[in-house]
């Protein structure tokens, strides 16, 4: 990075993963990302806070990664004018990362092309920016009208719109779709998000750091591990400790497990939405088996709550590892002949290939990432770039495809599990003996922390910041699918709409990870 050049202080939070801070200028704030854009770095994540009761400023945060780690930088900004430097030119992913600080914060990109509202949704008046510091999250403020959203319109001979949402059938969480069609070829697609914005932001700041890891677990509930270990790891560096290497080892395990979890979840899913709903009733019955050990083992079927700040709250004994080996050559076993059940059903691969791809050079400019961009050509996982431990004794094995159409991302599946099945068993007989908690203290005066997890589906970042007293100021959880749900609207783009659930499910990205 070029920080070095700047004559910035930079600090170090964490050595693996290798992770730094620094606070700096517009300027410096505009080099950064120039020079990140230039070497192919990637914007992980782009936040704001109200920092005034610490320093007296307002600021926008970015995360930045490149080979040698991530950087978190913080543009401090003048309460009566925040504004800072726009950065979708140069990542079209911080368009709508950009609109959610300014409604949550008033925060304002200087000379963006799209402000329009993201997360607002009439929830909260005109002038009121919940995450300020003056703000009461227990208040209860009547809401204006929502008023119209100005979707883009797409017109021309025989074009028409269809909406969907954001009330959908089933479970499903709240999300609207505008597609713009000839016939049944969709020709554009429209998301809007954030119908169920839960102002787990402000919350954060009620709570007891050692405790919070309870909501960072319940950002997106299939992500629990993930949120949990990242929160716990950004109290971690804030607190300057570590976990004990037993502890690390189960964290790995459970993380593991979870993407096994929502993969085989997924596999059946897929083959369900393509009518072939022999794969759904096998891979559910998997999946089920699955949560059922880990709610007998660990005391949920989720695994919530199982990662804490210091370690974990779990300790398998030897009978339980053995069950977990087990369990993982079973599954082998039973997924090895589904997976070519699928790649000879003729009429399961006519309905994958080449539907809803994304190319590798469209991935890398949009900024695609976890398991997505990997089918896209992405060659990013957390877990093998920088190897954070237990990773660098376990030697991951990196799953990359390039085709970037629902068939890869399926192949990207299956070939995921089956790592992390090995991945599984390896840490199962090589766990090393030691306690599984660390005494956390924290801090008397202000601090700050950052946790970057490979989940599942991707990049899982929390950015902390505590007051002096051991408050809570800000606590920021990002989930890849900000990335990615804009590259849904483009996997779409010269497909049939009943095409569309199936694209939409070989992304399956979350709605509740979105809606902060």
């Amino acid at each position: 990075m070029v920080l070095s050049k700047l004559g910035v202080a930079v600090e170090r939070l964490s050595a693996a993963p290798p992770l730094w801070h620094c606070t700096l200028d517009a300027m410096g704030w505009q080099i950064v990302a120039l020079q990140a854009q230039a070497k192919s770095g990637r914007l992980v994540a782009l936040w704001g806070s109200d920092r005034r009761p610490i320093d007296g400023h307002l600021a926008v945060h970015a995360a930045f990664a490149d080979p040698e780690g991530l950087y978190w930088l913080t543009l401090p900004l003048d309460p009566a004018a925040p504004d800072y430097p726009d950065l979708s030119a140069l990542f079209p992913v911080a368009n709508r990362l950009q609109r959610a600080a300014y409604d949550l914060l008033g925060l304002r990109a200087e000379e963006a092309a799209d402000t329009r509202p993201w997360l607002r949704h009439g929830g909260w008046p005109a002038d009121g920016f919940p995450l300020r510091h003056e703000v009461d999250g227990r208040a209860t403020v009547a809401p204006p009208p929502a008023g119209d959203y100005p979707f883009v319109e797409v017109t021309g001979d025989g074009v028409h719109e269809i909406p969907v949402g954001p009330v959908h059938a089933g479970i499903i969480e709240p999300g609207h779709f505008r597609f713009s069609v000839v016939g049944e070829r969709v020709l554009r697609l429209e998301e809007r998000l954030g119908y169920t914005h839960k102002g787990i932001g402000k919350r954060f700041e009620t709570l007891a750091p050692l405790e919070a890891h309870r909501l960072a677990g319940r950002v997106s509930g299939d992500s629990t591990v993930a949120f949990a270990w990242a929160y716990s790891m950004a109290l971690e560096t804030a607190c300057g400790c570590t976990s004990p290497e037993r502890a690390l080892w189960l964290r790995a395990l459970l993380l593991e497990r979870e993407r096994v979890a929502n993969h085989l979840g997924d596999l059946g899913a897929l083959g369900n939405d393509a009518a072939f709903a022999f794969g759904l009733a096998h891979f559910s019955r998997l999946r089920e088996d699955w949560l059922r050990l880990a709610g007998e083992l660990f005391g949920h079927r989720l695994m919530m709550d199982r990662v804490r700040p210091g370690g974990v709250a779990c300790d398998p004994d030897l009978a339980a590892l053995d069950r977990l080996r087990r369990q993982c050559d079973a599954v082998e076993g039973e997924l090895a002949i589904l997976r070519r059940i699928y790649d000879e059903h003729a009429g399961l691969q006519d309905r994958f290939l080449t539907t809803g791809r994304v190319t590798p050079r469209l991935a890398a400019q949009l900024g695609l990432t976890g398991l997505a961009g990997r089918a896209s050509g992405q060659a990013h996982d957390l877990r093998t770039d920088h190897r954070p431990p237990p990773y660098d004794r376990l030697e991951p094995k990196k799953m990359v495809r390039r085709r970037g159409d629902v068939a890869a991302r399926v192949a990207v599946r299956f070939d995921e599990t089956f790592e992390s099945l090995r991945l599984i068993r390896a840490l199962c007989t090589g766990l090393p003996v030691g306690p599984v908690q660390a005494e956390i203290r924290i801090p008397d005066d202000s601090a700050r922390g950052l946790g970057w997890i490979e989940g599942w589906r991707g990049e899982v970042l929390v950015g902390l910041e505590l007051e002096a007293g051991g408050r809570i100021r800000a606590c920021h959880c990002h989930d890849p699918s900000w990335h990615n749900w804009p590259l849904l609207e483009h996997a779409v783009i010269d497909n049939i709409v009943p095409d569309f659930p199936l694209i939409n499910k070989s992304f399956n990205l979350s709605y509740s990870g979105h809606d902060l």
